[in-house]
């Protein structure tokens, strides 16, 4: 089982934010700032420094930080999300550190799944899915697109999920 690190009270709302602020402009514009995720990565590597002190705090926040990065590159790179995403994820890495990062990773794996399998049959396209996973594992090409996610409401959704958890 994986233990919860405990927060700084200060870090919580500031990540909160981070996300919520990243879910309504992804589901308004489609989109995620890059002011808003570098900006994020900026202010948490001094924050990090203060909290943890110089090395600890660098550390915390380099792990953090690859960890979101490295979690959700590699769907990047295979166009499953989109770069606001990865820049999201390592943006709640860098605050939160690599442990709570990797647990929000798959709890928003498991919300951002459901929603899209909840969308897919409720807009008939099942079908259509199946068809492009086929096409993936014989082909290495899928098929006409089923539709996108705006991905930074399953992040937000899954980061407020994790640390209400720890609460």
């Amino acid at each position: 089982m994986t233990t919860i690190p405990t927060l700084s009270p200060y870090i919580g709302p500031i990540v909160i934010a981070v996300v919520l602020t990243a879910a309504a402009t992804d589901l308004q514009r489609r989109r995620i700032p890059n002011w808003l995720t570098f900006g994020a990565w900026l202010v948490a590597l001094p924050v990090q420094m203060t909290i943890h002190g110089l090395a600890a705090g660098a550390s915390t926040w380099a792990l953090g930080w690859l960890t979101g990065l490295g979690i959700f590159l590699p769907i990047y790179l295979l166009r499953g999300m989109a770069a606001g995403d990865v820049k999201l994820m390592a943006a709640v890495g860098a605050w939160l550190g690599a442990s709570l990062a990797a647990s929000i990773a798959l709890a928003s794996f498991v919300i951002g799944g459901v929603w899209a399998l909840t969308l897919v049959l409720a807009s008939g396209k099942g079908r259509q899915v199946v068809r492009n996973l086929g096409g993936i594992a014989l082909t290495g090409q899928g098929g006409a697109s089923v539709g996108s996610l705006p991905y930074g409401v399953a992040i937000a959704a899954g980061t407020l999920t994790m640390l209400f958890a720890s609460t």
